[in-house]
């Protein structure tokens, strides 16, 4: 794997320290600015509705620039929300800052994953981005526990501030090593809109709302459940953000292992999966280890779908896949979004705090359902010979370093 995935997961450690540490820090958050855990669950809505709306927005706006200098530009945003945050007076001044940073997530990711996989062969594509992916999923086992810590003994504020420091590091990283490969000729606004005309990237794009959207649904509120369910102390929830995060490095590997070679089967098992142990969680949330073992299950079958999910929407937009690339993972976001909200509304109505549990399996399931459906038209379109609507002619490929 070339060196310039490096620097790639570099800025996705960054960003992914970012957005999950919140979700450690918000008693601490909500007693700071006097606010419910529901309402201190905006701080996640927000994030993930700033990704969804700033990664076809930034990415539409960096067409005119080469990718490496649009990925520096987003680090920098990146590194702006998060010193407003740090620096926040009120509850709203600091969910302006976690949507400025948030502005920078999608693009970054989306522009990322096509650098990834046009810095090797065309077989290798999917571990490419698996690869850039894994700066997230470490950022969940030493960031998101470590920026907690920090968070829970010397401030939330302080974490924060060292977020920023991190993109510093990213943006440093990003300007050293990532080779600096021309724009595509050829491919213009039109021809990345048209990719949305294939029924198959909608599908795919859907099947990430729903299947990311479980898993959030039940880490949002991980440290409360755990907490007030579970049993855990408070200073517990550190580790329980390394297992999570130990998971999601695990599902991330085997999800780019796999996509490669049997993409649709791997999102039949990792979805069917994770709609049975979200199901099972609201049982097992009040057994101390059933429920540390069930985070661990939680993040690997979560993770086991990205590569896969953002591999098939790269496939399917072949013709121009840089914005499909950023929606996709702007859909992450809408299902982080949707299911954090959904999960504060059923807490805020009484049902308790493993309530969010249920919704998370009903929105993994829905995917399911959606990954067999684009399965079976897939095949039908194959029988008959059709060729998807919205299809636009290929980029020219990049070459493949030595």
């Amino acid at each position: 794997m070339p060196l310039a995935l490096l620097a790639l997961a570099i800025g996705a450690f960054g960003i992914g320290t970012t957005e999950f540490v919140i979700m450690g820090l918000l008693p601490e958050v909500a007693g700071d600015f006097g606010v419910s855990i529901p309402t201190a669950g905006l701080l996640v809505t927000g994030y993930a509705l700033g990704v969804m709306l700033g990664a076809p927005l930034m990415t539409v706006l960096g067409t005119k620039i080469s990718r490496k200098r649009m990925l520096m530009l987003l680090m920098g945003l990146f590194i702006a929300g998060n010193l407003l945050s740090a620096l926040a007076p009120s509850f709203s001044v600091m969910l302006i800052g976690r949507v400025v940073a948030s502005l920078a997530h999608g693009a970054f990711f989306g522009i990322g994953s096509v650098v990834a996989a046009e810095l090797v062969a065309p077989g290798k594509r999917a571990g490419a981005i698996a690869m850039m992916f894994t700066g997230l999923t470490v950022a969940n086992v030493v960031g998101v526990p470590l920026g907690t810590l920090v968070g829970q003994s010397a401030g939330w504020r302080v974490t924060f501030a060292a977020v920023a420091a991190l993109g510093g590091v990213g943006l440093a990283g990003i300007a050293r090593l990532v080779p600096d490969l021309p724009r595509p000729e050829g491919v213009r606004l039109r021809h990345e809109l048209a990719a949305f005309k294939n029924a198959q990237v909608l599908l795919a794009m859907a099947m990430t709302v729903l299947g990311f959207g479980g898993v959030f649904a039940a880490i949002t509120y991980i440290a409360p459940m755990m907490t007030r369910v579970a049993g855990f102390s408070d200073g517990s929830v550190t580790w329980l953000l390394v297992l999570f995060g130990l998971g999601m490095v695990g599902g991330n590997l085997v999800g780019g292992r796999f996509a490669d070679r049997a993409l649709m089967p791997l999102l039949y098992v990792s979805l069917g999966a994770l709609a049975l142990v979200l199901a099972l969680f609201t049982v097992t949330a009040h057994n101390k280890i059933a429920a540390a073992v069930t985070v661990v299950l939680i993040g690997a079958l979560g993770f086991a779908t990205v590569p896969p999910l953002q591999k098939r929407v790269l496939d399917q937009a072949h013709g121009a896949p840089t914005l499909a690339s950023a929606v996709n993972i702007g859909a992450f976001n809408l299902g982080n979004a949707l299911s954090a909200w959904i999960g504060g509304l059923v807490i805020a109505a009484g049902f308790g705090y493993t309530a969010p549990n249920w919704v998370g399996a009903a929105l993994a399931a829905g995917a399911l359902v959606l990954a067999v459906v684009s399965a079976a038209l897939e095949r039908r379109d194959s029988v008959s010979g059709t060729v998807a609507t919205g299809s636009v002619p290929a980029e020219h490929p990049a070459p493949v370093p030595h």
